[in-house]
């Protein structure tokens, strides 16, 4: 008799951990895992092709 009610309670975690997110589930913003990896490649190409700001302005106060 202690054995049916033993079964819900080790049956219940995993049923829980059934209902957890999906891989392709939008996350944070609205974008999933892989959106966010390649906004995050993007994100980093784009530092490595900035230029300093000194760099492009105009230095010259003669004018």
């Amino acid at each position: 008799m202690r054995i049916p009610m033993v079964m819900p309670i080790l049956i219940l975690p995993l049923g829980l951990v059934a209902c957890g997110p999906s891989p392709d589930d939008p996350g944070l913003g609205g974008v999933t895992p892989d959106q966010a990896r390649e906004l995050n490649e993007a994100a980093a190409m784009l530092d490595a092709n900035s230029v300093a700001i000194n760099a492009v302005t105009n230095q010259d106060t003669s004018r």
